[in-house]
């Protein structure tokens, strides 16, 4: 089940193209031991579909959400100024983990 549904926008020429993610819903691991919470992101080199682990549910999302935000700023589209989510400020509206935190731009940087 989709939980969150974000759209990017990557510059190329003078047109835009969308970059969607979609985040699912936190799945119990058939272990019992662990939760897993899929996300997926359009870029336009492929789709890239991934999974994080935690102890529970909302470990499983936050280090879905913060994978997301390190995949986005580490991007070649980031580095290089292509990459935007809103129209009028700077920004992706994803976390990113502690060591990446100098990287935040905009509204992620508040």
């Amino acid at each position: 089940m989709i939980i969150l549904t974000h759209r990017l926008y990557l510059k190329i020429g003078e047109a835009d193209r969308a970059i969607d993610i979609v985040v699912r819903k936190p799945e119990p691991e058939p272990s019992g031991k662990a939760w897993t919470c899929r996300y997926e992101v359009d870029w336009p080199e492929g789709f890239k579909a991934r999974d994080a682990y935690g102890l529970d549910a909302l470990q499983a999302l936050v280090l879905a959400l913060e994978m997301i935000g390190a995949e986005i700023y580490t991007s070649a589209y980031h580095r290089e100024g292509r990459l935007r989510a809103y129209d009028r400020e700077a920004g992706y509206g994803f976390p990113v983990p502690s060591s990446l935190r100098g990287m935040l731009v905009g509204v992620d940087a508040i």
